[in-house]
């Protein structure tokens, strides 16, 4: 594992992102022989002009036990891309951020998140929707994550911590500022039941053109994304999009066909790029999120012992391929495939074809709802 010194300090540098510095780990190997490297083999790994000067400028300026030393008085943790507790779910998206900020903690639970956005002008409306809806599944143990944005994102916030459930705001800035500034308290809130989560370094400032970027993340570490009102011309279509990019389900609520805020949900409905919802249930039986309770109860008793630690560590609700498992455990294909077996025997794990697993889960046609 690459010292995280590495990560934080390419993760400083203007115009290398998750492209450039898997170009570096393709020909350096490791970040830190790429920070060390000379101009002439930066730019045989693939650097263009204009990065070059800004990594050989940075390694001037930056000093890397200062920036740590600035991290841990923030009270910040970072989550690079070879950490074994970054999120699987965003871990899976192409392009996923190499580093993460985090102000609070992210739990394994949390592999069970919805992702909810809207509009910053909701109506009275769009609001009792996502309440409505946000309630439930925070009570049914979903994690709810959004923008931490005026409307929709804050109302979501709001209703899960009112139902004790937890939330994760992703930001488009550093996670040392909060944006708006009135969010303060509902920040400090989400903090202690969830955290604050970005890829921007620490001072960075809430500017337009970060936004969109931070929506992927949005997407990208939830099972699904649920639009509650926007226009035709809402921001919150791009968090949609990258869910549509990331093979994540995509839902709308759908609203009053004489307001403009409604435009855009049920546009997305009437295409058949969004799936029409109107109730927690809906989302929970399209995900199969109707016994999240019992998987965390299984998951919080188990393991039984290391290997299956191991195992569980890197399954989700994506289906992963056992010779993904295997290197990414970096245990013996025998253990894994014979632990696997005696796991899927227990509950705890299932085979969905082709030699991938997911946690376990049971089929909605064995759900009985009340």
């Amino acid at each position: 594992m690459t010292d995280p010194r590495y990560w934080i300090a390419f993760n400083l540098v203007p115009q290398i992102g998750p492209v450039k510095v898997q170009r570096l780990l393709d020909h350096f190997g490791d970040l830190e022989t790429a920070w060390r490297a000379n101009a002439f083999d930066l730019n045989a790994a693939g650097l263009d002009k204009r990065a070059l000067e800004n990594l050989l400028a940075a390694r001037k300026k930056i000093v890397l036990d200062a920036e740590l030393e600035k991290i841990a008085r923030a009270n910040v943790r970072v989550l690079t891309l070879d950490d074994p507790t970054y999120p699987q779910l965003l871990k899976q998206i192409d392009n996923a951020p190499f580093v993460l900020y985090v102000k609070g903690e992210l739990l394994p639970d949390d592999d069970w998140a919805v992702a909810i956005v809207g509009t910053r002008r909701a109506t009275a409306y769009g609001r009792e929707a996502t309440r409505h809806i946000v309630s439930d599944l925070a009570r049914s143990r979903v994690t709810i994550v959004s923008g931490l944005a005026r409307g929709i994102d804050a109302e979501a916030h709001r209703a899960a911590l009112d139902a004790s459930g937890r939330t994760i705001a992703v930001l488009g800035c550093g996670v040392d500022i909060v944006y708006p500034p009135e969010h303060q308290k509902l920040a400090e809130q989400i903090t202690a039941r969830g955290a604050l989560v970005s890829d921007y370094p620490l001072g960075t400032q809430p500017e337009a053109g970060n936004f969109p970027p931070r929506n992927r993340i949005i997407s990208g570490l939830a099972l699904g994304t649920l639009i509650v009102e926007g226009d035709s011309a809402t921001g919150a279509r791009i968090t949609i999009e990258y869910a549509l990019e990331q093979g994540r389900e995509t839902f709308a609520v759908p609203g009053n066909i004489f307001q403009r805020t409604s435009q855009g949900t049920n546009g997305m409905i009437q295409r058949g790029e969004t799936k029409l919802v109107t109730r927690a249930l809906d989302l929970l039986e399209e995900l199969n999120l109707t016994m999240v309770e019992q998987h965390q109860q299984a998951r919080a008793a188990l393991p039984e012992n290391e290997t299956e630690s191991a195992l569980l560590k890197h399954l989700t609700a994506e289906p992963l391929h056992i010779d993904d498992l295997t290197r990414e455990t970096q245990l013996p294909a025998a253990t894994v495939s014979s632990t696997l077996a005696l796991m899927e025997l227990k509950g705890l794990v299932r085979q969905v074809g082709g030699m991938n697993y997911v946690v376990a889960r049971e089929t909605q046609s064995e759900y009985k709802v009340a």
